[in-house]
């Protein structure tokens, strides 16, 4: 999508923190799409704030033209300072959930927060019921949403396709 939203782009940042579980597997997939897509990818770990602001100093060295964050619980204590950089550095940026673009973000595409949140209701409510944790079986997330913020887009100098547009699922202005 980001590769849709921005054609001209040939360096993509990838900005995961390497604290998290998943980073090394997930690192691995995006590297993968950069290679499939024949993008140069840019990968920077960052696990504090400062690690956030010297990652971006380090995609604006090595030319990133737009950048994918992670999905990390870290990244989403710090959505002021990502999105702010971002827009200073005139970056376009994909976030992994939709109030990372209503916090100014260009856009997002991940799991449906509502959706996860309804699935641990569904978990507590049985374990409360007296069903054993161990017992139950391991569900993930189904429903993915696509959010756009036309009004980001517009102060990059971007235009959205019409192809997003019709497929988002929210666009916040």
């Amino acid at each position: 999508m980001l590769k849709e939203l921005v054609p001209s782009t040939v360096a993509i940042g990838f900005l995961v923190n390497p604290n998290n579980p998943n980073a090394d597997s997930e690192t691995t997939d995006v590297q993968a799409a950069a290679r499939a897509l024949g993008q140069q990818l840019h990968v920077e770990n960052a696990s504090s704030d400062r690690d956030i602001d010297a990652a971006f100093a380090s995609f604006v060295r090595q030319r990133v033209n737009a950048l994918s964050v992670a999905a990390d619980g870290f990244f989403l204590s710090q959505v002021n300072q990502i999105v702010a950089l971002a827009a200073r550095h005139a970056m376009p940026t994909i976030y992994p959930r939709s109030d990372m673009v209503a916090t100014g973000g260009l856009i997002s595409y991940g799991t449906r927060t509502t959706d996860a949140m309804r699935q641990a209701g569904i978990y507590a409510g049985r374990i409360l019921k007296g069903e054993k944790p161990a017992d139950l079986p391991v569900v993930q997330s189904t429903k993915f949403e696509l959010a756009i913020n036309p009004k980001t887009a517009k102060t990059l100098g971007l235009t959205v396709p019409l192809t997003l547009q019709v497929v988002a699922d929210e666009v916040i202005e």
